[in-house]
Parts: structure tokens; sequence; C-alpha cells
């Protein structure tokens, strides 16, 4: 999820103008209501206990991923999956850090730092080798560990890395600098990813890359990170076994990455506004190594996408696709506190019962000329997998995907005058997303947190990397009686108290005409475009248009 910014609020109106006379969403007849009754249901049972956190090839993500096959045929969907089944099977591998693991850092015969794999520090493998080992491997700070030539930018600049432990900062220059001009100011781009930094390290041929977690510019607190990259690890099954990776990857605490600068003779906030100037070099931490010994238990897991629809009357190989990750965390054994199940009920049970509500509507209002998949997607919490799976062998072509809607992580604020659009001016969505707004009196507003980088962090970006333009929407902060700050202040204390904790969970207090009324407003932008002729784009300029245009011939 992230946004461009209010300085691009002009740049969909400049659109609207050309897209209002051919832009016809369906008017003839009202939409059904969707059902907040019947969304809480959805959302209390996947959330339960009963399907311990819903994690991918457990017996919980069986048992949740069959739930939501048997809703989807009980709204009316028909199936969209592999052997006209509603599953597309996924196989991933699943990984654990044993605890006869080890890393530690070292300045001569001084053990500075034994990483405990909760507190001070955390850390895993994608190669898939029950045993990593790594020695006396000089520890170097490379900034943001950014290569991005169209910024003129490279922190490896001037040092062969290769067989060293390279040590960076979260997010990327932008961010950190308020300048701006500088990759796109307080917005994320993808290189403020921690799943960029640890590729690029492997391309550099580091042994091992560790990124240093701070909340402000992560985004999330410390207890995030240890409660996710614990426990199992999932990917998908690659024909390279992980080689392409860093013999191990991890994450340091702030606190722990001071005191580790300030052994090797470095200031640490020092060395942070060095690395946001252009030009800057990689710096050795005088005299640091690490030594790690990894042992892992390794083993291949199937995992599914579940997928449901409604086949057009007038053009049947044309689809609309709505997408929502039913996954979560899982069970941690490692969790601190009694409460190990992570139940992920705002992420995504809310986003999954979603897209079976409106997939029931378009089954009760009647096929449109479009046909319509509705897919809930595996493995998001492990990077984006099920989706990724879904981009590489799609259920339908994605050449013959018009659109697609992604839902994730809605939080039960009630109803709002606004919707948030995440990685606002992307698209000619947005325009017909303000033709339905529009009726309503309710308005768009950019993502108000940019540097989240949460553009970068659900489904759509598989799909749009492809070509095919995707909506990342959800409900907005404008509460329609108790205003601006109430949802601001809601989805505060969600991302400090809930967000990837096993305190996700629902709650019968949960006020969802929100999400009903998002709901129907995703119906209804969805099946106008199914009931048209228009093949929406990208806008001029993104990063995506070539590909949608090369894809239209």
């Amino acid at each position: 999820m992230t946004r461009l910014g209010l300085l691009l609020l002009s740049a969909p109106l400049v659109f609207l103008a050309c897209c209002e006379a051919t832009v016809a969403p369906n008017t003839e007849a009202k939409p059904p209501v969707a059902s907040a009754a019947d969304i809480g249901r959805r959302i209390e049972r996947l959330s339960s206990d009963e399907f311990e956190g819903r994690a991918p090839g457990t017996p919980g993500g069986i048992a949740a991923s069959q739930y939501i096959a048997d809703e989807m045929k009980a709204a009316g969907l028909i199936p969209m999956g592999t052997n006209k089944t509603y599953f597309q099977p996924v196989k991933l591998t699943e990984t654990k850090v044993l605890p006869s693991s080890s890393l530690r850092i070292s300045k001569g015969d001084d053990v500075l730092m034994e990483a405990d794999q909760t507190t001070n520090s955390v850390f895993w493998t994608k190669r898939l080798d029950e045993t990593q080992v790594i020695t006396d491997s000089d520890v170097v700070f490379v900034g943001y560990g950014v290569v991005a030539p169209e910024y003129d930018w490279n922190d490896y600049a001037g040092m062969d890395v290769k067989g060293k432990t390279v040590v960076m900062l979260v997010n990327d220059p932008g961010f950190a600098s308020g300048d701006e001009t500088l990759f796109k100011g307080n917005a994320m781009t993808y290189y403020g990813r921690w799943t960029y930094k640890f590729e690029e390290a492997g391309r550099q041929g580091a042994a091992a890359a560790i990124v240093i977690h701070e909340t402000k510019p992560a985004s999330y607190g410390w207890d995030v990170v240890s409660g996710s990259w614990t426990g199992a690890q999932y990917d998908l099954v690659r024909p390279d076994g992980g080689a392409s990776r860093t013999n191990i990857e991890g994450w340091w605490h702030k606190d722990t990455a001071e005191s580790l600068f300030k052994a090797s003779g470095l200031d640490y906030t020092k060395m942070k506004t060095k690395a946001l100037e252009k030009g800057f070099k990689p710096v050795v931490m005088d005299g640091l190594t690490l030594e790690a010994t990894l042992n892992q238990e390794i083993k291949t897991v199937e995992s599914r996408n579940v997928a449901g629809g409604v086949i057009g009357t007038k053009y049947p190989d044309d689809y609309i696709l709505y997408m929502a990750h039913w996954d979560h965390l899982g069970k941690n054994e490692n969790a601190l506190g009694d409460d190990k199940i992570y139940n992920g009920a705002v992420d995504n049970a809310t986003g999954t019962a979603a897209i079976i509500e409106i997939g029931e509507a378009f089954a009760q209002q009647g096929a449109p000329e479009r046909s319509a998949i509705f897919v809930a997607v595996t493995a998001e919490e492990s990077g984006l997998l099920g989706s990724a799976y879904y981009a590489e062998d799609p259920l339908v072509p994605l050449k013959n995907t018009v659109a697609g809607i992604n839902i994730d992580g809605v939080l039960p604020t009630g109803k709002t005058k606004d919707m948030k659009v995440i990685g606002f001016g992307a698209s000619e969505l947005e325009d017909r997303l303000k033709i339905v707004l529009d009726k309503r009196d309710m308005y768009i507003v950019p993502d108000d947190k940019p540097e989240a980088g949460y553009y970068y962090r659900s489904d759509h970006i598989s799909i749009a990397k492809k070509g095919v333009p995707m909506l990342y929407s959800d409900t907005g902060n404008d509460h329609v009686i108790n205003g601006l700050t109430f949802g601001e202040d809601f989805a505060k204390t969600y991302t400090e108290e809930r967000y990837h904790k096993p305190s996700d969970e629902y709650d019968n207090s949960w006020d969802l005409k929100g999400l009903e009324q998002a709901s129907e407003i995703w119906f209804e932008l969805g099946y106008g475009i199914a009931n048209s002729e228009d093949w929406p784009n990208w806008y001029e300029g993104t990063e995506f248009r070539a590909l949608r245009d090369e894809m239209r011939k």
C-alpha cells in the first residue's frame, strides 16, 4: 500500500473528462445491498482459533481454504480453479530455523552480540540447505543497500562485498532526508522494501544481509519483525533452490545496531546522515565479523489459491479480477505471551469476506456482459507468493483481464465520507471510482502514509507488474459522525497494538457498516466495467503503462 502524495491530486482530473463519456457504471438496476452481518460472520469464522492463524500448508490453512470454497459455492460462484475445482494448487517450501542455530558478531576474541531470535535480532535463510555456515565474514555498512541507476544511486559502489556481511537501513533516502526531489520524497519506492534489499545483497554476492529496524521508517514496531520472521517461513518452489540469495538474511534491533556501530568506532546517527549523500561509499565496520551456523528443517507443502467466478453473457473471455489474500501468520510458539495464534481478523479475513460478498452480489444481480473472477490467494504474508504464482500461471489469461481490484486489511471504522487509494495517481480505475463515489457524495484521498510502502506490500503488485491495471483502495478516515481524526486514530491504534500480533482478533463490537459500504462501491465499480467495452489503462508516464500497451496489441 503506498500513495504518491497530495501533489498528484490533480492528475486523475486530467483524465476524467476523457473517461466520463465512455465510462458508464451500470445504473439500470440498483446494486444489491451488501450485508454487514454476512461479512462479519465470515470474518469471525475465518479468524477463529479453529483455523489456527491460517498458515499455508497447515491443517488450519487447508481447512480455511475449504471454508472459503464452500462460501463461494453458497454465494453462487462457479469453480474457476484447476480441474473444475475451486482450488489452484500452489507448492511452497516451508523452513524452520532450529534452536541449535547461532549467529554472533565479534570483535577479535570478544563476542559483542549473540542473536536471540526475539529481542535483539532475527535471522533465517532462503537457501534450501539444511545447514548454512558463515565464518569470519567482515561486516560492512552499505547505507540503504540500494542500486538505482535512474536515481544515479549505488550504495555498493567501490567495494566488492562478496563473502561479506552487509548491513543497511530500512526504507530509502527520500524518506529520511525529507527532500521531495530525492527518490520520491516521503513516499517509499520499491528500493525501500526489505524484499528488494535482500535480493540486491544476493546479486552483490554478500554472505549475509542485515536490515536495521526502526519503527518510523519501517512503519511497524519490532514486535512485528520478531513475530513475522520467526517460526515457519514460506517461499515458492524455485528452480535454483534459493541460490541467488545470501546465505543468511535478518534484522537487527536499532539498539543492537547502535551498540555494534559504537564498538566499531562509528557513530550510528552520523552514519545515517552520511548515507543520505549521493556518492556514499560502503564503510567497513572496523574489526567486526559475523559467524553463524543455521540449521533448519525443510519440507515441501502444498497450499492453494481459491477461485470462483461468474461467466459473462456477451464477452465471456474478458474478466474483471477481485483479489484478497486468505492466509495469515499461523501459530508461533515463540510468540511472547500465552496467546500463540495470529488470527488475522483485519489482515486479511476482512478482504476475503468482502470478495465473497461482492461475488454473491454479482451472482444475485445476474451475470454481466463480461466475466468476473474472485481469487483468494495464499502466502501473502510470506512475500506475496500466492499472487506471484497466479501472475505466472493465471487461471484466466492476463491479456484478457480487463482490470483488477485488491482488498486487504480493511479496518472496521464504520462508514466514512472518503475512500483511500493506495498508490494514488496510478490508473484510470481511479476516474471510474470517482464517478461511483460522486453519486454517494464521497471523495478520494491518497494514502496518508506513503512512507510505509503499502503499494508494494499487497498482492495487487504481482499482477500490476505484468501490466494489468489494479486498484488498491480502502475505507477512509473521515467518519460520517466522528470526523476525520476518528479514522486516523483507529488506524494508529490498530498498527501499534494489533497488526501482525495475536491480538488481531474479531470483536463483536466492530462497526462493519464501513466495510459494507466499501463492498457496495467495489461491486458497482467492477460491475460497471463488466457491462462496458472499456479497457482501463495506467496513466501515461507510470511504470506499467508500456506493459499494458504491449499486452493490448
